[in-house]
């Protein structure tokens, strides 16, 4: 089932219904957000978490402490959601911490120790809609206009593997685009297409 989809039915009802299904929604919502806590815990991944990204639009390049001594860093996740602006419209948004965490899981399973290339970030609501009105594949409730989404690939890792791995973790949703070579990862349910 799509993002689109989901949402759809959603806006109809105004809500998730009080069905099976609008129960079972809710709770892989729940559980996607705990999957990375709960992966971390299991690996011992406390250490310090260090990431670092390419903005294909923009030419900038970062690579920042986001978490240290216990605790996400402000100034290292600052410097992030700069980054991951809309480049659009300039819009800054505060991404999502975990999206950062189930990257930073991501890169330690494929072993590979290159900067994410960006390829889209946030997204205003209003860049939003301008793409879907002129391409197919977007969202209307995309995760990309709550911080919780980023389109990537990753320099020395074969986008399939990178796929099988995103997909390995179940922490969210997972997109293959392969001949537009990226892919997809958000904190939303788990879900692949």
């Amino acid at each position: 089932m799509s993002m689109t989809r989901i949402g759809d039915e959603h806006a109809r009802t105004g809500g998730v219904r009080c069905t099976r299904r609008g129960f079972l929604q809710i709770g892989a919502g729940i559980a996607a957000g705990m999957a990375v806590p709960a992966v971390f815990a299991s690996r011992g991944l406390q250490q310090e978490r260090t990431i670092g990204f390419l903005n294909l639009h923009t030419g900038e390049k970062l690579q920042t402490t986001y978490w240290s001594d216990g605790d996400y860093v402000s100034s290292g996740l600052g410097e992030i959601n700069d980054l991951l602006r809309d480049h659009r419209s300039g819009e800054v948004f505060d991404m999502d911490p975990q999206l950062l965490d189930l990257l930073f899981l991501l890169q330690a399973q494929v072993a590979s120790p290159g900067k994410f290339h960006i390829i889209s970030g946030y997204r205003s609501p209003a860049t939003n809609e301008k793409l879907r009105k002129t391409s197919s594949g977007i969202a209307r409730r995309s995760y990309h206009m709550q911080g919780k989404a980023v389109d990537i690939r990753l320099p020395g890792c074969d986008l399939k593997h990178l796929h099988k791995s995103a997909l390995a973790l179940k922490a969210g949703g997972v997109g293959y685009y392969q001949k537009s070579n990226f892919i997809h990862v958000d904190t939303g349910p788990v879900r692949s297409w």
